[in-house]
This record gives C-alpha cells, structure tokens and sequence, in this order.
C-alpha cells in the first residue's frame, strides 16, 4: 500500500473513532449538565489538569521519537517501557499527596478525593501506551480506532451509570479510570506482535529518545501552562463554578476540532517521517493538511456559533447560558488553533521539536498578563477573550516558523481556504434567516438548522471542491 493510500485508510479509521468519541462526549455531557451541578464540571476540570501537566513527564515525549527514528530495538523499547513504569508509579504518588495544596488553592473540600483517585490514572496509563505508539509508527490505524472506540463507550457508560446513582464529581474520574483501562488492556492485546518487554534497564541505550525528549518535556510544560493558565486562573479567582461554566463551554467548541485535527495529524505524521528530507514534498502535504482540516473544521466552528443559543438551553437545560457567549468565543480560538495545528508534523518531521518550544514561550508571555488583566476587568469572559487574543498571537508567529521551514506558502493557503469561509457565510447566512422566522426554541428547529447547514455546505462542496465521481474514488482507495 502506498503512502496515500495508507493515509486514507488510517484517515476512515481514526475518523470513524473520532465520530463515534465526539458523539459520545456529546451525549454524556448533554446527560450530566441535567444531573450535575456546574461547579461539578468545574472540580472534573481541576484533576484533568492535574492528569495533563504530569503526563509531560511520565510520556518524556518518546511517542514523537520512536515514531521519527522508527525505532524497532527489543532492548531499546524495554528500557524506555520500564522507565515509563518507573515514572508512572513515581507521579502517581506525588498526585496523590498533593490533595492539600489543590484543595488549597482552589478552596474547594470536594477535591480530596478526586486527586486522590486521579492518581490511579498514572499507574493505569503507561501499562500499555508504548504498544499504543508502535501500533501508530506501524500505521495500524484500525487497531488504534478499535481501542479508542471501545474505550470511550464503555467510560461514558460507566460514567453516567454513576451519575445517575449519586455519585457526582466522582462518576465523572471513575468513568475515566474505567475507560482508560480499557484502552491499555486493549492496547496490550493489538500491540503485543510487535513488542514483547525484556528485563532490560540501560538509560545509555536511549539516549538519542531522552535527548530528542528533552524538548517534548519543556515543550510540554510550556505548551500546558500556555494553553491552560486560563483554566488555573479561572478556578483560583473565580471559584469553581464559574469553572464549570468555562468548562463547559469549551468542551463543546474546542473538543470536538481537538479530536478531529489530530485524525489528520496523527496519520500524516509517521508518514512524512518517512521522508523528511524532502521539503517539497512536506511544503506539499502541509498545504493538503490545512486545506483538509479547513473543510472539515470551519462549517463545524460556524454552526456552533450560530446555533450557540439554540443548543445550549435545549440540550444542557436551564442554568448553563452563561456558556453561551463563552462558545462563541471559543468558536475562533478553536479556527486559530486548529491551523496552527499542523506545524506539529512539519517541526517533528524535519526533527526540530525546540521550535515548538519557543512558539509556546513567547505565547506564554503574552498570554498571562493578558489573562490577568481582562479577568480584573471582565471576568470569566475577560479570561476567553485573552485566550482569543493569545491564540490569534500563536498563529502569526506559527506561521513564520512555518515559512523558515518550507519556504512560501501563504499565497497558495489564502486561495484554498476562500472557498469554505465563503461556504460557512453562505450557510450561517441561510441559518440565520430561518431563525428569525422560526423564533422557538425545540428539536425540530434546530435539527431543521443543523440539516439545512449541513445541505448547503456539502452542495457548495460538491459543487465547486470534490465531485461525487472523486469522493468515490477516495473511497474505494481506503
């Protein structure tokens, strides 16, 4: 199979995983937003901070490495899945005595028992995520979509099961705990043809993985504190339930775009890492990654923003629409982000991760002064409109790296990505004026919205982008 071919298969299957994922965080979050209180949401978020910030130590970046050195070494691979172990283990207990300061500092009782069992994800993780990268360095697309699926089920089972029967913040962590486990039984169980451990422990083996994983770890660290200081301030100035509405909202308009670029990320990276040396040909699936993720990603941005007010009192209920100007907010944040995006596969690629490093330093001093200032001045929406301007910020200089790296390319990007921002006004312009007829808020209306978006964006796709006869072809090519 060539590598197109294999990009378009890996492409169907992580789509399909990210499909059913997004739908499935959509329904559980719909269903909790009635159970739950938002300050819920809010103490949840807390220990998915905690969970992200240490898993830059305990990954060490090793994934990226493996991937670009297309590492195969039995001895190798051992070291580096014991040093995981190791570190795992080390992180979960410093997770778990570290309740008192978060309770600290949030000022919230609550979150005792959630870091404390938040620390079970470290000793849960790295069991099996070392089979989870060579599963992806061998672009075995299928298995990795299987276990995410799997996974994701049965967590947002297990997860409302325990809301329903009281157990609030923690349905939320045990759900977790459950779908992770899942996911590393099952990626024992499709990796184990490519890896079996050894009792091998030689940190000189992996020297190249620690050395290129140096800049994972201060990328990561960086790259948390950048994208999360507005999550940390927001708790620790404004309580947890104004968290909870933060949260919430950008759950809806910034996870569903986080699933989908990485379908493409993940897929193309092992791919150009086979030939990194050639910058035409990574200029070339550099502008196809953008094109893609534009198609994909902006009718999705601008329905949400449109149909924000629609879909918030109708699906999480009343109580939640202070989230709604919060999604709006977070609709551009999420466009920014997502072109910033591919700059991942280009600097791993041509093995150069130190430049994500200084892309998120410089954010980061922009950031927190921003976010400070206009959460005196505005408040929680303060604290998104900085992380809007932040962001914006981000993709400037993103794209100067970009063009260090590949030369000129914003002359062809500014042509492919006309047509689908010309597509979204069409729709949000259709939506729009359906809405001022139809003043009522119910299922039938807003499925009327959604269809109606979706027709009008796909017709203008097929009109003046892909042809039936090209979709049919790329089909059959996966």
């Amino acid at each position: 199979m060539n590598h197109k071919k294999q990009a378009l298969s890996g492409g169907k299957w992580m789509s399909m995983s990210t499909a059913i994922s997004t739908l499935f965080q959509f329904g559980q979050v719909a269903v909790l937003a009635r159970l739950l209180e938002p300050s819920v949401f809010g103490i949840v978020s807390v220990s998915t901070l905690m969970i992200a910030f240490f898993s830059i130590f305990a990954n060490l970046g090793f994934s990226n490495s493996i991937i670009y050195k297309q590492e195969e070494d039995r001895q190798v691979l051992s070291t580096i899945y014991l040093l995981n172990l190791a570190l795992g283990l080390i992180i979960g207990i410093v997770v778990f005595f570290s309740w008192p300061l978060v309770v600290g500092y949030y000022k919230e009782p609550r979150l005792e028992q959630v870091i404390k069992l938040s620390s079970l994800y470290f000793i849960i993780v790295y069991f099996g995520q070392i089979y989870l990268f060579l599963l992806q360095k061998e672009l075995r697309f299928k298995s990795v979509a299987s276990i995410d699926i799997t996974g994701t089920v049965v967590g947002s089972i297990i997860t409302v099961a325990l809301a329903y029967n009281g157990y609030a913040e923690l349905s939320l962590i045990i759900g977790q705990l459950a779908q992770q486990a899942i996911k590393s039984l099952l990626q024992v169980v499709y990796g184990a043809s490519l890896f079996s451990p050894v009792l091998k422990f030689d940190l000189s083996l992996i020297k190249d993985h620690l050395r290129f994983g140096l800049y994972n770890v201060g990328d990561g660290i960086v790259g948390f504190i950048q994208a999360n200081s507005d999550n940390i301030l927001v708790g620790g100035m404004l309580g947890v339930k104004q968290l909870g509405y933060y949260t919430l909202a950008s759950q809806l308009a910034v996870f569903p775009i986080s699933r989908l670029s990485p379908i493409v990320l993940q897929v193309a990276y092992p791919i150009l890492a086979r030939f990194k040396g050639d910058t035409n040909e990574l200029k070339k699936s550099y502008l196809t990654i953008l094109d893609l993720l534009s198609y994909v990603n902006l009718p999705l941005l601008a329905g949400l923003f449109i149909t924000a007010d629609s879909v918030v009192p109708l699906f999480y209920g009343p109580g939640w629409e202070p989230t709604i100007l919060l999604i709006r907010i977070f609709v551009f944040v999420s466009l920014f982000t997502f072109l910033s995006n591919p700059l991942f596969t280009l600097a791993f690629s041509k093995g150069q991760p130190k430049l994500l490093f200084f892309l998120n330093v410089i954010t980061l001093f922009i950031k927190i002064p921003l976010v400070y200032f206009f959460a005196q001045q505005w408040g929680v929406i303060g604290i998104a409109s900085a992380f809007l301007v932040a962001t914006m910020a981000n993709l400037l200089i993103n794209f100067r790296i970009v063009y260090s790296l590949i030369g000129s390319f914003l002359g062809e990007f500014s042509q492919n990505i006309v047509k689908p921002i010309v597509f979204c006004l069409v729709m949000v312009g259709a939506i729009s004026l359906y809405k001022s007829y139809a003043d009522s808020i119910n299922v039938i209306n807003i499925s009327v919205e959604v269809a109606m978006g979706a027709l009008i964006y796909i017709g203008l796709t097929f009109r003046y982008k892909y042809s039936l006869n090209e979709l049919k072809t790329l089909g059959k090519a996966t």
